[in-house]
């Protein structure tokens, strides 16, 4: 079984500076770009099942890499397991220091380290998201089959479902946030999973943007 994991394209509130969680932010222009190039960089892998978060970026971003793939038949499974952290008072604020509209200490915390941030304002705290990101894909390894999934999903849930599999667990960002449209593949065989890469771009490395680079 290979599974690879990719976080959703650029939206304007990746580019404004301001966390999403669960507010239902579409794809920006290129957004849809970085998501169809990835596609067509993809084609030759053949996807025989996808899942993808509810949320429209992700959706959005599952279906243009397997259109774009050439595997646009295979159908896409939502799963309310895979949505972004619910950052709750959070939502939609601005988070860059110099501009930001939160607790700044805060802010730091929850980027610097979450494994020991004590969880958003009313929102998810990280030990409940990695429940539940982890719950959905070790349900996805118990098939044990030898069928290649695609599974989209956000920047906070990427690092959560395979905090597990990362060689140091305490190093909850693995150097930094996931780049738009990365992607990480894990193989597993009976029961066993391993990443065999993490955060593969499929397009050219002058593209990638590091949103997050001022913590």
């Amino acid at each position: 079984m290979r599974i690879f994991v990719i976080r959703h394209g650029e939206t304007p509130a990746n580019r404004e500076g301001k966390l999403s969680g669960w507010t239902d932010d579409p794809l920006n222009e290129n957004g849809i770009r970085l998501a169809a190039v990835t596609g067509k960089n993809m084609k030759g892998i053949h996807f025989d099942g996808c899942y993808s978060s509810p949320l429209q970026r992700a959706r959005d971003t599952a279906e243009t890499v397997l259109r774009e793939s050439g595997n646009e038949s295979v159908p896409i499974v939502t799963d309310e397991r895979l949505k972004e952290i619910f950052v709750g008072d959070w939502e939609g604020v601005k988070f860059r220091p110099g501009e930001c509209e939160a607790d700044p200490e805060a802010i730091m915390r929850y980027f610097r380290n979450p494994l020991d941030f004590e969880g958003c304002p009313n929102g998810e705290t990280t030990e409940q998201v990695c429940r539940r990101t982890q719950e959905f894909l070790n349900e996805l390894i118990a098939k044990d089959d030898e069928k290649t999934y695609l599974v989209s999903t956000h920047g906070f849930a990427v690092r959560a479902m395979l905090n597990f599999l990362f060689e140091d667990p305490s190093d909850f960002w693995q150097g930094h946030m996931p780049y738009n449209c990365c992607v990480s593949i894990i193989e597993a065989q009976h029961g066993n999973a391993k990443l065999t890469d993490i955060d593969k771009v499929y397009y050219d490395r002058d593209d990638v943007v590091d949103h997050y680079a001022a913590f």
